[in-house]
């Protein structure tokens, strides 16, 4: 394999893991429960038992993070397979209990294969002076919620039962590994040639530090980790609040007011499509603007989209939030992990990367319970939790604009 076409071909790879891991690990769950409900005779109520779960999972994976000696190929590497065999497992178990039990330790997989592949693609990517490739990685949550939306769709017009739907899933998760595979067996050290005579001292300190940070069981490399860059890890949870609420509630109240059933399950591809193109449009925008700048404008955008159907009880409303929610969640997901590698370098970003995943999971399950809580204490309506929401992403969105950060990819 050339150097050029490792430099090439890497983001791709990069794209899959992210498509696997997310598209399918965490939400592909979304578009098979109507399966689930038809066939299986699944709940609403287990449904939303399933889904915190799965929430539950991917903060315990950032968490085991933080503690674990482990490499990001290796976190990658089991990341993904454990998302191939619990979705399988899906579709073989029929009971609701070991449902809960693949749910978890799907969205523990998630997390390890989002922070392995965050760590290893924009390690890489800066070291080789394309960083802004890095649009291309991120978009593969946006495809991988596409593909599962709709092959969804496909299955369902074909009278396939929910359990086969999953399998199905699954061998498209086991495909994707496939092409991911490049990212854990090709060493870090393949970089391309610097044209000059001699490297910039930060760019070959850059690319050193993130060789050690890869090895396998490298054993200093938590004990010398610069310290954790709190300020980005409490924004990083606020965004998780603000983003969980539309997630979780927008499908319900579309569906009381689109009567197509067809219709509606477009919106989870268009969705998907939303997010796949924003990294890459954020990407170009970089050139021109500071990655805490664009974090915050993204964050006021959502903003806007988890509020409108506060104000507005009807169709476009639900749309203009979607686009919204859609094209913002991976852009703020993007800068915030390309943040915590400026913050504290490659050494540490494992365990930063960790760490904002953390909050964010703990900001997605503190949301439902937050609506749960006020709606039956109080008699609260969803519309005063997605303004609290709206408050939250646009207080949050002040602080990340004096974050402060090295850019070693700058240097």
């Amino acid at each position: 394999m050339t150097v050029r076409s490792h430099f090439v071909s890497m983001p791709f790879a990069g794209l899959l893991a992210l498509a696997v891991a997310m598209g399918i690990g965490r939400f592909a769950f979304t578009p098979v429960l109507p399966m689930m409900q038809a066939d299986l005779g699944t709940t609403l109520a287990q449904g939303g038992w399933l889904a915190s779960a799965n929430y539950l999972g991917y903060l315990l994976g950032a968490l085991l993070v933080t503690h674990l000696n482990t490499s990001p190929a290796s976190l990658l590497r089991w990341g993904l397979w454990l998302v191939v065999l619990t979705t399988a497992a899906m579709g073989v178990d029929t009971h609701w209990a070991g449902w809960l039990i693949w749910r978890l330790l799907a969205g523990i997989a998630s997390a390890w294969a989002l922070i392995g592949t965050a760590s290893l693609c924009i390690a890489r990517l800066n070291a080789s002076g394309q960083a802004e490739r890095s649009g291309v990685v991120f978009a593969g949550v946006g495809c991988g919620i596409t593909f599962a939306g709709l092959a969804c769709m496909i299955l369902t017009l074909s009278n396939t039962s929910a359990s086969h739907a999953w399998l199905w899933l699954a061998a498209a998760a086991l495909l994707g590994l496939v092409g991911a595979s490049m990212l854990w067996r090709t060493p870090i050290t393949e970089a391309p040639p610097q044209p000059a005579a001699a490297p910039q001292p930060a760019a070959a300190q850059q690319a050193a530090t993130a060789k050690e940070d890869t090895k396998e069981g490298a054993p200093n490399a938590v004990t010398q980790a610069p310290p954790l860059h709190w300020g980005l890890i409490l924004c990083y949870g606020v965004y998780g609040f603000g983003y969980i609420l539309p997630a979780t509630f927008l499908p319900a109240q579309a569906r009381l007011l689109v009567p197509d059933p067809w219709l509606f399950s477009l919106a989870w591809p268009v969705f998907g499509i939303a997010g796949a193109c924003s990294t890459l449009v954020a990407s170009r925008l970089a050139r021109r603007f500071a990655r805490p700048q664009i974090w915050a404008g993204a964050q006021i955008v959502m903003a806007v989209g988890v509020l409108m159907p506060a104000v507005w009880h009807a169709l476009p409303a639900i749309l203009i939030a979607a686009l919204c929610v859609g094209s913002t969640f991976m852009v703020i997901t993007m800068v915030g992990l390309q943040e915590a590698q400026a913050a504290v370098g490659a050494a540490g970003a494992k365990r930063q990367m960790a760490a904002m995943t953390a909050s964010f999971a703990l900001g997605q399950l503190i949301g439902p319970i937050f609506f749960s809580l006020t709606h039956q204490w109080f008699g609260a309506p969803l519309e005063f939790a997605l303004v609290m929401g709206t408050l939250g992403l646009v207080a949050g969105a002040l602080p990340i604009l004096r974050l402060s950060t090295r850019q070693p990819d700058a240097a």
